[in-house]
């Protein structure tokens, strides 16, 4: 009886970390599947690094933050990738989605990075409503990354943690903060990768180190 147990108890952790492991390869080759926004890293400490971004292209739209994209926000998006714009081109989808806005008030604009060749041969105008491009200027930001379902209550505890590190290492950053999403929704909450970026103001220019666009967990 006792050996029946242990072995019905090793057969249920085994299939736990096969189901994990499972889960944890799929996210990973998800996510490989995307061109990602390049970045540098100046330096690196636990989940918080600082990054120098180039310049990036964006179609962007009003959204909610806590709306996940159910108010329609992420499929106009969509619907601009699909051929909704003046060219009707098909656009890859990239990572991640950003949210600039002052998460206290949950409004902000969801944005798609451009792939670099599209945005090099210049990105069709968008034909949908309430749908646009911008630029998003490159620069320095101190970047955190974490888990979880990305909501501005996740997201303002991650831009304190964030914050309270720039002080300890007299860093002076922006008063707005952005929020990145890298995963699709149907991504378990713990393999998630969500990011809060805050821009620097008056960084020295330094030679940067590690280029990445890393997708590690």
């Amino acid at each position: 009886m006792r050996c029946q147990m242990i072995r019905k108890m090793w057969l249920v952790t085994l299939v736990l970390q096969v189901a994990l492991f499972g889960s944890f390869a799929f996210a990973m080759a998800n996510r490989a599947g995307y061109e990602s926004a390049e970045y540098k890293v100046i330096e690196s400490d636990g989940a918080i690094e600082i990054r120098e971004y180039p310049d990036l292209l964006l179609v962007s739209t009003d959204s909610k933050m806590d709306s996940q994209g159910s108010d329609g926000s992420f499929m106009r998006l969509f619907e601009y990738i699909s051929g909704a714009n003046s060219a009707e081109q098909k656009i890859a989808m990239t990572t991640p989605v950003f949210m600039e806005g002052e998460f206290d008030e949950s409004d902000v604009a969801m944005g798609f990075v451009m792939p670099k060749e599209v945005a090099a041969q210049g990105a069709p105008a968008p034909t949908g409503e309430k749908v646009t491009m911008r630029q998003r200027k490159g620069g320095r930001f101190a970047v955190i990354r974490f888990s979880g379902r990305l909501d501005s209550e996740l997201a303002k505890q991650q831009e304190q943690k964030l914050r309270e590190w720039m002080e300890q290492k007299q860093l002076d950053g922006h008063a707005s903060a952005e929020a990145a999403g890298y995963d699709p929704p149907f991504t378990p909450l713990a393999l998630r990768r969500n990011e809060v970026l805050i821009r620097l103001k008056n960084q020295p220019e330094e030679a940067a180190t590690n280029p990445s666009n890393s997708d590690q967990p």
